[in-house]
């Protein structure tokens, strides 16, 4: 058994005083089998305790239906993390916003009837308690009472910057304290009163979440929680990006002077992020302050953090194990560089068109009106829409009404169009012959809002339907892409150059060792699995350049590699390059 508390404005572990020396490090952006190899290099840096959000919809991507395996298994990592001697602060959400789809929150939560949001709302906190029924038991096997490394449990997140319903924060700390009665809780909002107050609760450790003008942000949180410890629970030492974008650095030595700054005043410290890692597959999410202003986060998580995304420490890291060693935490021997290989050209000699395979990797559904994914229980991927536009129409306005978030329009199987949410306009000129026309839009989810004032906006598809003119068009075949299984797809052999229209590609390549790849698609935008496993977007606007392979992703021999291009590859060959591109020139 051990002991983890608050006395006055000091933290105290099994009755030493205690200075938190923390690192964020989410478990469901690491590949398992490198968990113990990035959680070596933050002891090394000096950290003596972990952080981490959990992502309810990894863990519940169907309703009732729970994961805890492989990447979603955080009892292990909890498990490794008390291994190498860290204190681990668990932060459950539901909300965990951090730049992932829908802040952590399952897509169908969206769709049920009378849900609001992050508030006393009865059909939330029954879905709620659902997922912290399972979820806190596993975490309540870890905790210091039970001699485990849970120290700390965090409510919500940054609720401040979107609430205030105390209510609701106190049910939650209830919930929390059901099944964690006897862990200190904690809140983390930006340094102001309305934030602070708006997502703090009385008796809760109340933090503050920033990555610079650390003496005005301290003295705000000593102003309004006075004789209480200190901490930045959340230090921005580096940013995330968006695509179309630039690429966010920090200068080593201006994050090192904040660092100092913080310790000098006697704060305790979460790294945000220690190690970032990648958001495979589909989970990226998005900002979006305004309407017409969605801000889809790229695939890599790099964050420009201490350990970048592949797991190789930077000067930055220097800097802050020098600075961290000095304040009295414990470093070891700094880590060599990860292996990296480059394993060169695969040539795609495999072609499947994407229309002409959708009934072998999807089911057609039947609906008068387009329907958003979220009806058909499809969490991620693509929706294709189909229906026959009746002619003679010598001219007329072909609008989609609120894609999301990206469509491409198709007559007769031919391109005309593509459609984004944050263009002003989502409409075309056309022209309808006698015979009609077959319309085909496909639409992309490019990833769920996870901040601001549109989360609850998150169906994705076409929202409100097609017009002709002001005619709204009905009768309607639709296909759910989710695109979790690609074992149905028919290749034949790529003939170069292909004409545009999306396309899956496969090529084989052989691994004689095992190592950290990157892999460049010459294509304009889409998607790429290894050997089965979504490896997350690329798109040739940038900034990132490169997909990160982890070396636990390859296997020893063939090696396969599928590509969905959703216009048209430059070349019939990609690359597996040694070396990373997150600012694409």
């Amino acid at each position: 058994m051990s002991t983890f508390e608050i006395q006055g404005d000091r933290i105290f572990s099994d009755g030493r005083p205690f200075r938190i020396f923390s690192g964020a490090m989410h478990y469901f952006r690491v590949h398992p089998e490198l968990w113990r190899d990035r959680m070596e290099k933050m002891k090394a840096m000096g950290l003596n305790t972990l952080e981490t959000y959990v992502a309810w919809n990894l863990h519940e991507p169907r309703p009732g239906e729970f994961d805890f395996s492989g990447i979603a298994d955080i009892e292990r990592f909890i498990e490794i993390a008390g291994g190498f001697g860290f204190k681990v602060i668990v932060r459950p959400g539901p909300y965990i916003c951090s730049e992932w789809d829908f802040g952590g929150f399952p897509a169908w939560l969206a769709a049920i009837p009378g849900v609001k949001l992050r508030c006393v709302n009865q059909p939330y906190l029954d879905a709620v308690r659902r997922f912290f029924a399972e979820l806190l038991p596993r975490v309540a096997r870890y905790t210091a009472e039970k001699g485990g490394p849970v120290v700390a449990v965090q409510v919500e997140n940054e609720y401040g910057s979107y609430g205030n319903d105390h209510e609701y924060l106190r049910i939650l700390s209830d919930m929390l304290r059901e099944f964690l009665p006897e862990t200190l809780q904690l809140t983390s909002d930006g340094p102001s009163n309305l934030m602070l107050n708006g997502g703090s609760l009385p008796g809760v450790w109340a933090t503050a979440n920033f990555g610079s003008h650390t003496d005005t942000a301290f003295a705000k949180v000593h102003e309004l929680y006075p004789g209480t410890p200190l901490m930045c629970c959340e230090f921005w030492n580096g940013w995330f990006d968006h695509w179309t974008e630039e690429h966010h650095t920090r200068p080593a030595d201006d994050a090192a002077k904040a660092l100092r700054q913080m310790l000098e005043l006697g704060g305790h410290v979460n790294f945000y992020m220690a190690h970032g890692g990648t958001n495979f597959g589909f989970f990226n999410g998005a900002n979006r302050p305004a309407a017409k202003n969605y801000q889809p986060t790229v695939t890599s998580y790099d964050d420009d953090a201490p350990i970048n995304e592949n797991g190789d420490i930077t000067e930055k890291y220097l800097k802050f194990r020098s600075i961290l060693a000095e304040f009295g935490a414990e470093t070891g021997a700094v880590p060599p560089p990860v292996r990296k290989r480059a394993y060169g050209e695969v040539k795609l000699t495999g072609r499947a068109a994407l229309m002409e395979n959708l009934d072998r990797i999807s089911r057609k559904e039947i609906s008068a009106a387009p329907l958003c994914m979220e009806h058909f229980g499809q969490n991620f991927g693509f929706i294709l829409y189909r229906t026959r536009l009746q002619g003679p129409v010598e001219k007329a306005i072909l609008t989609i009404q609120e894609p999301r978030d990206r469509a491409q329009v198709f007559l007769d199987g031919k391109p005309v169009a593509v459609l984004y949410c944050n263009d002003e306009k989502h409409e075309l000129a056309i022209e309808i012959p006698a015979q009609g026309l077959c319309l085909e839009i496909l639409v992309e989810n490019m990833g769920r809002t996870n901040y601001g004032p549109f989360l609850e906006d998150s169906l994705k598809g076409i929202s409100c339907g097609v017009r002709l003119d002001n005619q709204f068009q009905f009768g309607w075949e639709i296909y759910p892409l989710p695109l979790e299984n690609l074992d149905g797809l028919e290749y034949a052999e790529a003939a170069a150059p292909a004409s545009e229209a999306p396309a899956f590609y496969q090529g084989e390549f052989t691994a004689d060792e095992l190592a950290d790849t990157f892999l460049r698609v010459p294509g304009v935008k889409g998607v790429c699995w290894l050997n089965g496993f979504n490896l997350g977007r690329y798109w040739e606007v940038g900034p990132q350049g490169t997909l990160y392979i982890p070396a636990p992703l390859l296997k020893k021999g063939k090696n396969r590699l599928d590509i969905l291009e959703l216009h048209q590859l430059k070349a019939q060959t990609a690359e597996l390059t040694d070396t990373p591109e997150l600012a694409k020139k």
